[in-house]
């Protein structure tokens, strides 16, 4: 029978690349912590341990911070499929750049010599520029105010790339997470779902500033328009309706 390898912490940190002081941070704020207990009862890393290591280092890269990456990792989240996601949002992101360069670089052309460019060209072009979801950006329209979008689009900006993941991969993961926990019956006082919704209000805060009208605003979008919101177009009312009444009842259970 084979012997499961472990390390101590200075050779963890050597191995790692990282710092004592590092892992004993980590260790602090549980974020990794050594599972096994030598006799003596010095702790030790183990194996599963090392590839917990390896999967808040992969995160990490992503700019995500350690809380972020904690709360990931304890919500049974799999690191390879976010990390997958992540990278097809971000080729499809440079195709998208790469069509609006092409169509800029046609109309230059044209300028240039003097002919106006056909008008299907301009229309492609604006297309481009306006990013992916134009319509999710016109249905916060009928429920936020100009100022309140400014603010999103500012928390937003202010993310930098880690917007990208937070909103099209962990948001939607704690959401698929919550609809399960639903569906299973679980009550919505369980920890479980409270430990989902506090990620997801904190998310919020991140990107409204805290403000709870443009929470509010936002959360009627996805109640009365589930589907452009989400990005599907069969996504039915009635499971959405149920699942923000879900969470809110979770949310009452801690106030």
């Amino acid at each position: 029978m084979s012997i499961d390898q472990t390390w101590k912490v200075g050779a963890l940190a050597e191995a790692s690349g990282l710092t004592v002081r590092t892992l004993h941070h980590w260790d602090r704020i549980g974020l990794l912590s050594p599972s096994r207990r030598t006799a003596a009862g010095h702790r030790e890393y183990t194996e599963e341990d090392a590839v917990r290591l390896y999967q808040v280092l992969a995160l990490r890269r992503l700019g995500l911070g350690l809380e972020t990456i904690a709360t990931c990792l304890d919500a049974g989240v799999d690191p390879v499929r976010l990390v997958g996601e992540h990278l097809a949002g971000v080729e499809a992101a440079l195709a998208s750049l790469e069509a609006l360069r092409q169509r800029l670089a046609h109309i230059q052309g044209e300028l240039a010599a003097d002919r106006a460019p056909e008008i299907s060209t301009l229309i492609g072009a604006l297309g481009t520029m306006g990013g992916a979801g134009p319509e999710r950006t016109e249905a916060l329209r009928r429920h936020l105010d100009d100022d309140q979008l400014q603010t999103l689009h500012d928390g937003v900006a202010a993310l930098g790339p880690a917007a990208h993941y937070l909103l099209e991969v962990e948001w939607p993961e704690l959401y698929r997470r919550a609809e399960a926990l639903r569906t299973a019956g679980v009550e919505p006082a369980d920890p479980r779902v409270l430990k989902l919704v506090a990620r997801m209000d904190e998310l919020s805060s991140l990107f409204n500033g805290g403000d709870s009208e443009i929470s509010a605003g936002v959360r009627s979008a996805w109640r009365h328009e589930p589907a452009v919101m989400s990005g599907d177009p069969t996504a039915p009312p009635d499971a959405w309706h149920d699942l923000t009444a879900y969470l809110d009842r979770a949310r009452r259970s801690t106030a």
